[in-house]
């Protein structure tokens, strides 16, 4: 899975989720044309500028844990998907599984406005 935008953490990823979000209606347009691109779907997403194609919207958020950061990432031009990168300082082995939990329950605790969301894949699952 790509990493897309700019992270804060330089942490190599260690875990992530792909998570399947819920079919939003069409945006009304009130003058003919193209439709406005779709808005992030948590509030406290920001734009996270792609460096090598400054035309693509991408919105991150990044929270510190003590043993590793969550980030969220999502793209406008694939906005049926939110992705959740787990960085850690680790740059041998697995991520214990104690973590994947804690990574897991993080996740969940920021998606929680949206609803509950269906896990399209992730590595490695809890």
């Amino acid at each position: 899975m790509p990493s897309l935008g700019v992270p804060k953490s330089r942490w190599p990823v260690v875990a992530w989720i792909r998570l399947e979000l819920p079919e939003r209606p069409a945006p009304l347009t009130l003058i003919p044309g193209i439709a406005p691109p779709p808005d992030p779907p948590l509030e406290f997403l920001v734009p996270n500028p792609v460096p090598t194609d400054p035309r693509r919207r991408v919105f991150a958020f990044e929270e510190e844990h003590d043993e590793f950061v969550v980030r969220l990432v999502w793209d406008s031009e694939d906005p049926g998907l939110l992705e959740a990168e787990c960085r850690a300082p680790l740059y041998r082995g697995r991520l214990p599984s104690d973590k994947v939990a804690e990574f897991w329950a993080a996740v969940k605790t920021l998606v929680a406005p949206i609803a509950p969301l269906a896990v399209e894949s992730a590595d490695p699952r809890p």
